[in-house]
């Protein structure tokens, strides 16, 4: 009999030990789990407020609802605990009831409802000033929200994805919220409060917990705003320097256009000071596109176009001038140099293998160098550039001319 309950114990013991066991793995991964999703959530949060404070990323919809609902959810929550504390019970179920209320629309904001978040919203603030002006006062200051809200409606209402007008709703809002505020005032004039809490102490707590609620609001809702006009100048900037590329260079090869070519080409006249011009062109191009199809020559095209730019590097600017034809800018008083950087551009086009798929080729450039001298016109050296070009082209191809 002894036997069977040793036994009896030490199976219990031993049921005991593997259960506190398993529920010690349980708690492990439980608080793994928490710790993991924790990190999830502060990464993505630290994550969202870099791109934000940075403008890469724009405060979305979701976001200022979110922060709309849960500082006021906050602030709702504190007055219910504090009025059920001084048996204010009709404050105490308002604020418990706007406290439920804020929490259902958290659900409306998942699902883009903005416009019933904003009316909600709206409404129960205004309907709060009325119900804790009339239970405990003016001289608590719970008016003061209906100061906040107006510069508020107004940013929400411009933000609404809605086709209604939103200077209407906005304006509409804000002089209701200024008559809101000066029926309570009369209210409080008229009427005395249903509940006095005889603390001094505690009204000036309250005053000032509405006060720097309220002006907390207008300050965060400024900073959204002007976090929001900086991303969106940045954007605009972004933009504009993108259509200016746009518009400044050749779309196949990257180069500058012509039409940038000709503000450089000008801006070089009106300094003063020297310049030399290379007009490039490809040797036999229409038979590479024959042979090897248009795709073969883009690729020529862009490659040289790489190794022009290689080597003009800060000494100028390198145009598409039309067709096969490269016009460089060189930016220096000494022709020498330029020849010296168009004879290391014919060497290493020279050298170069163009591939595409399976084929490759070699290709050749023939250069014209001209020097501005001061006395001809612009023309006049775009024209001579171009003569030593095709004398170039007589005399066997693949040389630089000056």
């Amino acid at each position: 009999m002894e036997f069977f309950q040793f036994s009896e114990c030490n199976s219990l013991n031993l049921l005991y030990q593997t259960n506190c066991k398993r529920t010690i793995v349980l708690v492990k991964m439980i608080y793994n789990i928490r710790f993991l999703y924790y990190n999830i959530f502060m990464n993505r949060l630290t994550l969202t407020t870099k791109k934000i404070l940075s403008f890469i990323q724009h405060i979305t919809d979701r976001q200022k609802y979110s922060l709309m609902i849960y500082s006021i959810l906050f602030v709702h929550f504190f007055l219910t605990c504090l009025f059920g504390y001084f048996r204010v019970l009709p404050l105490f179920i308002f604020n418990m009831i706007s406290v439920l209320t804020y929490l259902a629309s958290i659900k409306l904001i998942h699902k883009d409802n903005f416009l019933s978040v904003y009316y909600i919203t709206y409404l129960e603030i205004v309907l709060h000033s009325f119900v804790a002006t009339i239970c405990v006062g003016w001289k608590y200051g719970f008016a003061q929200y209906l100061i906040a809200i107006i510069p508020v409606c107004y940013y929400m209402c411009y933000t609404m994805n809605t086709k209604r007008r939103k200077m209407l709703i906005a304006t509409g809002s804000a002089l209701f919220a200024i008559l809101a505020f000066l029926a309570c005032k009369v209210l409080s004039f008229y009427l005395e409060p249903m509940y006095e809490l005889h603390l001094k102490s505690l009204e000036l707590a309250l005053y000032f917990f509405n006060s720097i609620c309220t002006f907390l609001f207008l300050i965060i809702f400024s900073l959204i705003f002007i976090f929001e006009m900086n991303a969106t100048s940045m954007q605009l900037r972004h933009q504009n320097a993108i259509l200016e590329k746009l518009a400044s260079t050749d779309p196949l090869t990257g180069l500058y256009n012509r039409r940038s070519m000709n503000l450089f080409l000008n801006q070089a006249l009106e300094s003063g000071s020297g310049f030399s011009l290379i007009m490039c062109d490809i040797d036999n191009f229409k038979k590479i596109n024959d042979s090897y199809g248009h795709d073969f020559g883009d690729i020529v095209l862009q490659e040289i176009a790489q190794i022009t730019t290689e080597q003009v590097k800060d000494n100028g600017y390198v145009c598409r001038w039309g067709g096969e034809e490269i016009l460089i800018l060189i930016t220096s008083q000494l022709e020498e140099k330029a020849y010296r950087i168009a004879e290391d551009i014919r060497r290493n086009v020279a050298n170069h293998n163009f591939t595409l798929d399976s084929k490759w080729i070699h290709c050749t450039l023939t250069l014209g160098v001209a020097a501005y001298n001061g006395h001809d016109t612009l023309e006049e050296t775009i024209v001579k550039a171009d003569y030593n070009l095709y004398t170039g082209k007589r005399n066997g191809k693949n040389v630089v001319v000056h």
